[in-house]
């Protein structure tokens, strides 16, 4: 193989453009990005800015640009998603987030190209079954997300259980159950951003900030839980994959361990230096039936793949995040 082409859907966006970083480090790849970038004022062309790629491709495009160079295409690498999980048009949600997968897998399966993709932890719904990440099929088929955008998540991850065990399936198929990833090149999904994100401007400028109330008995205010993973650690794992082709299946990606939205809040007004301030909010009644209070990831089975990192505790990503991009007038990756 003469070149050796990573192919990343989703490319200029928040993981994929962080995934672009890293890999843009090695010499020898050619990464080629297929994204939309929108408006210049949206600022999502300055996620990829800093880095050398091969091609920039269209999504509407991508399907010939593969066919016509997919000898030199080693692996592929689908972050592109509609994650907004309150968007309206659940055709919009399954076309992109199943039917366009569901087309890819089959490309590189027939192709014999290795495909790593992204899951969700909102397929776990609101956690009753806990969040094991057994991708057998009756575990992954007892799954009962709680919105559409997860729901067209465990219906790839379905899919894709489903070809595997027909032994119709890439060379080698990842995906990633992203939990609640926080991190720089986030600015352009504006109410999806991170809670660190969303409340810096505040905290920055001496104010106070505003979190949910809970509307459960057990859970005080603010302290609703998730497993925030520094964006850093998914572009590691993603790395780490391309390295281990042998690595198949579906995996959790988060820290390990729940902290509540007080904390995470906390811990960006401690990387400002200053004393936390802050307040509680009606919950918006269209998600408050559809709302996890607490995410956490099991991640034994990555780490019995071979995964050797430890996973960046949440004050320390905060600190990197607040440091070295929030807080600087150039904030990108």
């Amino acid at each position: 193989m003469d070149r050796r082409i990573v192919f990343v859907t989703g490319g200029a966006g928040f993981i994929g453009s962080n995934i672009v970083a890293a890999l843009a480090e090695d010499r020898s790849l050619d990464l080629v990005v297929c994204d939309r970038l929108h408006e210049v004022e949206l600022g999502k062309w300055r996620n990829i800015a800093k880095h050398a790629i091969g091609d920039f491709v269209a999504p509407d495009q991508m399907f010939d640009w593969l066919e016509k160079r997919w000898r030199d295409v080693e692996v592929v690498i689908h972050m592109a998603a509609v994650s907004s999980t309150t968007e309206p048009d659940a055709d919009k949600i399954i076309h992109s987030n199943f039917t366009l997968s569901r087309d890819l897998f089959r490309w590189c399966a027939d192709r014999q190209r290795r495909l790593i993709y992204a899951s969700s932890a909102a397929t776990y719904g609101a956690g009753e079954q806990g969040f094991d990440d057994d991708n057998g099929y009756e575990a992954l088929a007892r799954l009962r997300p709680l919105n559409t955008y997860g729901w067209s998540k465990a219906l790839f991850d379905l899919f894709a259980a489903r070809q595997a065990l027909r032994d119709y399936a890439p060379p080698q198929w990842v995906g990633l159950k992203f939990f609640n990833v926080y991190g720089p090149n986030e600015e352009h999904k504006h109410a999806m951003k991170s809670v660190a994100s969303q409340i810096w401007p505040h905290v920055r400028d001496g104010h106070g900030v505003q979190l949910f109330k809970s509307y459960r008995a057990d859970v005080p205010d603010g302290g609703q839980k998730r497993d925030f993973v520094y964006v850093r650690d998914a572009a590691d794992v993603t790395e780490w994959l391309l390295q281990n082709p042998q690595v198949n299946g579906i995996y959790n990606l988060g820290s390990g361990t729940a902290r509540s939205f007080a904390e995470m809040a906390t811990a960006v007004f401690k990387a400002a230096g200053r004393e936390p301030q802050i307040e509680y909010t009606q919950m918006p009644p269209m998600i408050r039936d559809k709302y996890q209070y607490f995410t956490e990831a099991r991640m034994d089975r990555l780490a019995a793949a071979g995964y050797p990192k430890p996973m960046t505790p949440l004050e320390e990503g905060i600190e990197d995040y607040v440091s070295n991009y929030l807080s600087q007038p150039d904030h990108y990756r």
